[in-house]
């Protein structure tokens, strides 16, 4: 049975891995239909605002000159002016470049020595929310506008822009050409990670429509969510793209092509392992879009679009809510519940936080009792540890009778071999043989390995559980050794330097302790006929070796769960030999000696 166990261990890791090259090769993101082609842009110039509008120092828009020469458009302010706005939970920077957003950072989660940023720059400084006159193939809007904070959460960022004459697609008159504001309003909450952005369109009676090749304006989101990282992989960080829609959320396949929907939805959302930008669209059918084009600086981008549908009047006022924070259910069920300032109810936002498949219940019970035992002793590595202890008392029942089905297994042994010896020449007639001991003797096979299968699933949700959960990011275990279970621990840093071929830069002691408690493990498990055998002698070195280099550079709580689970198993097993060599002594000394299988002798042909 044991070697049967072993055999399983290295098939779940076959599966898991070979799932994702699967996934990878043969399941590529659909991809996108065709978009229309692009016509040509109608030329748009910033114009400034009545001279009642406060003038604030500015930067020139960089109109086309035929425009600002032959409408004589002043240039407008002329020097940048930055915006912070600062809550409890946030510290935001704005500028009126654009009106856009360039840092966003979270006051309660670190990134090495400073915030998590949500707006992550590359080599050059991020502008998150930008409106550009087109689809996503047109750069926005960079004209500097006019500022106007309404309050310490609210502000508003305003200016007009100027046709050229003869624009009709674009709305113009035909002849001299109009104008429009473009406004954009920021609102922040005190004690929340959402906020609110209004954009309004207003052209008066000087344009009849507004028409960017197909649309008014596509509103960006980029170029990648926080915190800073060096790869995207499973085990340290990710980018997943999911839009909810009637009730389901579903998952975007990303690559080198823009992934566009024209369904309408009640958000979409770019999800990392930890945090999580999320977009709710008011009611209008908009164009949604997402897209990792690179970015210099960041190895890979996550960005995020919407296209408004083409005004056929001169006016529109849109208002979005985003969502910029941590991927935990507590931060996002406010917004299930309805106790959040903007009164929003049963937006399933947690769902971009929960984990999918079938064994999502079953990771949601575990994760309820990490929280329980945290709250008892609030020390995540110690609720680990109980959790990992609550497992295997629960699960003690079918170790024990699997160990069982093994003890039977060997005792029937003997006349396993026999039927096999005497009906090695005829397949069919051993196996109605073993059938028949097996009925006789009451013993069922599958038995060994069912209490093993019904481990495994849990096994499973347990490494997702501790691999992914929010909380555990930042949280201590043992000071000075494993001060963050969501990052592997180090003693010893040779960082830049790092080993050749395996890309290691730090020494990590708990691989180390994991490799030992295995083969401990495997030492007290193995049967004295298994310890005969070379490949089992083989089997019993080869694994742990290869899970130490599995679990090298995967987060600590994991590690430390492993080790326990060892630990645990070890001791469980110590317990259950003891029990074993009872019962053995007694069958020993009560059953009789079993009478020999005699294989019925052949009959001439004639």
């Amino acid at each position: 049975m044991e070697k049967r166990t072993l055999l399983a261990v290295v098939l779940s890791v076959i599966v898991i891995t070979g799932f994702y090259i699967i996934q990878a090769v043969f399941f590529p993101p659909p991809m996108p239909p065709a978009a229309e082609p692009i016509a040509a842009q109608p030329p748009v110039t910033a114009v400034p605002p009545p001279q009642t509008a406060p003038v604030l120092t500015d930067t020139p828009f960089e109109a086309p000159a035929a425009a600002a020469d032959e409408g004589g458009v002043d240039p407008g302010p002329a020097a940048e002016e930055r915006v912070l706005v600062e809550t409890d939970l946030l510290r935001v920077e704005l500028t009126n470049a654009g009106g856009d957003v360039v840092s966003y950072k979270l006051k309660e989660h670190k990134d090495k020595d400073d915030f998590v940023d949500m707006v992550l720059p590359g080599s050059v400084e991020g502008h998150a929310f930008t409106v550009a006159f087109g689809k996503l193939n047109v750069q926005p809007v960079t004209s500097f506008f006019y500022v106007n904070r309404i309050d310490g959460y609210t502000v508003e960022f305003y200016r007009d822009f100027a046709l050229a004459s003869g624009g009709a697609e674009a709305g113009g008159t035909g002849g001299e050409g109009g104008r429009f504001r473009l406004t954009k309003r920021y609102t922040f909450r005190p004690k929340e990670y959402m906020f609110e952005l209004s954009i309004s369109l207003d052209g008066g009676y000087s344009v009849s429509s507004l028409n960017f090749s197909g649309v008014a304006y596509t509103l960006g989101f980029g170029p990648q969510i926080g915190p800073r990282f060096d790869k995207l992989d499973q085990r340290y960080d990710y980018r997943s793209y999911y839009v909810y829609a009637n009730g389901k959320r579903r998952e975007e396949k990303v690559k080198d092509v823009p992934v566009i929907i024209n369904s309408r939805v009640s958000w979409a959302a770019i999800v990392g392992k930890y945090f999580t930008f999320i977009a709710i669209p008011d009611a209008t059918q908009y164009e949604l879009a997402f897209s990792t084009k690179p970015e210099p600086g960041l190895p890979v981008a996550s960005r995020f679009y919407m296209s408004r549908p083409a005004l056929n009047g001169s006016r529109a006022a849109d208002t979005y809510r985003f969502y910029l924070g941590p991927k935990s259910q507590n931060a996002l069920g406010i917004y299930d519940n309805g106790n959040n300032s903007f009164n929003l109810r049963e937006m399933d936002l947690s769902k971009a936080a929960s984990t999918s498949g079938i064994l999502a219940p079953l990771e949601t019970v575990l994760k309820w009792f990490l929280s329980v035992f945290y709250r008892l002793i609030p020390n995540y590595g110690i609720a680990i540890i109980l959790v990992t202890l609550l497992v295997k008392l629960l699960l003690f029942p079918l170790t024990k009778k699997g160990s069982e089905a093994t003890l039977r297994m060997q005792t029937l042994s003997p006349k396993i071999k026999e039927i096999q010896t005497k009906y090695k020449d005829n397949a069919a007639q051993m196996n109605a043989k073993m059938a028949e001991l097996y009925k006789s003797e009451g013993y069922n096979p599958l038995s060994g390995c069912f209490p093993m299968l019904i481990q495994f699933p849990i096994f499973i949700a347990m490494y997702n559980l501790f691999n992914n959960h929010f909380d555990l990011r930042g949280a201590m275990f043992i000071p000075g050794w494993i001060p963050d279970l969501s990052v592997p621990e180090s003693v010893f840093s040779f960082a830049p330097y790092q080993l050749p071929f395996l890309g290691w830069s730090d020494i990590r002691l708990l691989p180390f302790i994991y490799v030992g408690s295995q083969l401990l493990y495997g030492k007290i498990t193995q049967t004295p006929d298994q310890q005969a055998n070379s490949q089992m002698k083989m089997m019993l070195y080869v694994m742990p070796v290869m899970f130490f280099f599995i679990l090298y550079n995967v987060p600590s709580g994991l590690t430390v769960y492993w080790i326990m689970s060892n630990l645990l198993s070890l001791i469980q097993q110590l317990l259950i030999n003891k029990y074993l060599a009872k019962k053995r002594a007694a069958m020993g000394t009560q059953s009789p000696s079993p009478a020999p299988v005699i294989a019925p002798k052949r009959k001439k042909r004639r």
